[in-house]
């Protein structure tokens, strides 16, 4: 017996859920979407990536302003309050219309907590009591958590994670952000920006560890001029809840003493929900980390139930679960299809933001494969002087053999625009005299991706390279 009976039920309403609900109800299914919020869109809508980009954006006008070349504004007058409503109102917006988008398509829509409770349902303990779900195929989406560490007193309002960060309750004087990775650095970004003084800890030997170490060098640059301090190969091994603040105690070569700051950003991963969820009661496999793996069409080991997203494996981005989604739907309806990209790009919004695609010149040296890289360094781009951002570079990763591209990273402002073009010239396996042949328009900063193959293809004349 069960309270609702669907074709195909979704659990997770993130951009890898709700596209695959969406999918599904257009190819004729009848759909049932399930997250344990009320909103649909999950983290990266509602406590993500959108949020910290309408941040990032505010972080970007009072960069500018300052910067800006002959021009002197008076100092930026903070109201917090109007800037977390407009932060919210950009929320709002975008969930509002995927209600409308679910209800357009008659897609069900639960809020509630949910688990396994056989192979073909679901329990969803709702606001107003449990409900049993059935279904014929399900699709995993419930993503992922944010990683804690050990240890830490997680009882102190003044640790957060991004989420916490994102709320904006106030403006610290001083910030510590654990981890140097993409989070960490994006909410670093804001908070110096509002006049917090930021502390970076990585336990790596750079920020950002996945990315080529030509990439981060001009953010590291501009970050350790305007940061307090960034902290390499450094661990924090010890938070205390004091009176006056969060005192953190660090160890490394170049550990400093104990300080004390007003708010701590741990920012160091996310695991996936793969445990929550009870798959076990289905007879999905879940690994150790909390994965449930899949083939290409996100079938898990279990045939009518599939997984998308975070939980089904790395890297966690919003583009690949949307991808994954519609692969999953479409499997369901029929359509002979699989997951087959060739790359997913993974993008920075810092300040330059940092972005890369394909195989990245430390994987290519570990693979030993034969390439030769091209960069094209933005001093010599018009439209990067003219912006009085020139730090940036653009990089080809290039097969020896075939000419193609394989891979590319773009560091400076825009830059997570700019990497789409270099996924379609790999998609399509373009080659390097692809690029270097199409005519960009001049001046802009996408022509850096054309004058960086025309150094692999030697006819580069805005640049005098002797020749090999």
């Amino acid at each position: 017996m069960s309270d609702l009976n669907a074709d195909v039920v979704v659990l997770g309403a993130g951009p890898g859920g709700y596209t695959a609900a969406f999918r599904a109800a257009d190819l004729g299914k009848k759909v049932v979407l399930i997250d344990r919020n009320a909103t649909l869109g999950g983290v990266c809508l509602n406590v993500g990536c959108i949020p910290s980009k309408a941040l990032l954006h505010v972080a970007k006008v009072i960069t500018e302003a300052a910067e800006t070349p002959g021009i002197r504004f008076a100092k930026p007058e903070l109201d917090l309050p109007a800037l977390r409503a407009w932060k919210d109102s950009v929320v709002a917006k975008l969930t509002k219309g995927l209600a409308a988008l679910a209800k357009q398509r008659k897609v069900w829509v639960v809020t509630g907590i949910a688990q396994f409770t056989s192979p073909k349902s679901i329990r969803v303990e709702t606001a107003t009591g449990p409900k049993t779900l059935s279904f014929e195929n399900a699709i995993i989406a419930a993503g992922s958590s944010v990683t804690k560490i050990p240890g830490f007193p997680y009882d102190d309002p003044r640790l957060i994670d991004s989420a916490g960060a994102l709320a904006l309750a106030d403006i610290p004087g001083r910030l510590l952000v654990i981890g140097g990775g993409i989070i960490g650095l994006e909410m670093a970004t804001v908070y110096h920006a509002l006049g917090s003084k930021v502390t970076v800890v990585e336990l790596m030997d750079q920020l950002m560890p996945g990315a080529d170490a030509d990439l981060i060098k001009p953010l590291a640059a501009r970050l350790k001029k305007q940061y307090e301090q960034i902290l390499l190969k450094t661990r924090v091994t010890k938070l205390e809840s004091l009176p006056q603040g969060v005192r953190a105690s660090f160890d490394g070569p170049d550990a400093p003493a104990p300080g004390i700051y007003d708010r701590v950003l741990v920012a160091v991963g996310r695991q996936p929900n793969g445990r929550a969820i009870n798959a076990e009661a289905a007879g999905v496999a879940v690994d150790q980390r909390g994965f449930i793996h899949v083939d290409t069409q996100m079938r898990t080991n279990v045939p009518h139930i599939f997984a998308i997203g975070d939980i089904c494996s790395e890297p966690m981005l919003a583009h690949k679960a949307a991808h994954e989604g519609k692969v999953a739907a479409e499997v369901i309806a029929g359509h002979r299809v699989s997951f087959q990209a060739r790359t997913i790009p993974s993008v920075a919004y810092t300040d330059p933001e940092i972005s890369w695609m394909g195989v990245t010149e430390t994987a290519a040296i570990k693979l030993g494969l034969e390439f030769e890289k091209a960069i094209f360094p933005w001093a010599a781009c018009g439209r990067a002087l003219a912006s009085g951002r020139d730090e940036g570079l653009t990089k080809l990763i290039i097969d020896k053999k075939t000419r193609r591209v394989i891979g590319a990273g773009i560091v400076g402002i825009g830059a997570g625009e700019l990497i789409a073009e270099a996924v379609v010239a790999m998609e399509m396996d373009a080659e390097a005299g692809d690029l270097a042949l199409a005519i960009h328009p001049h001046p802009t900063l996408s022509e850096t991706l054309a004058l960086a193959a025309e150094i692999a293809e030697g006819s580069i004349t805005d640049l005098y390279l002797p020749k090999k």
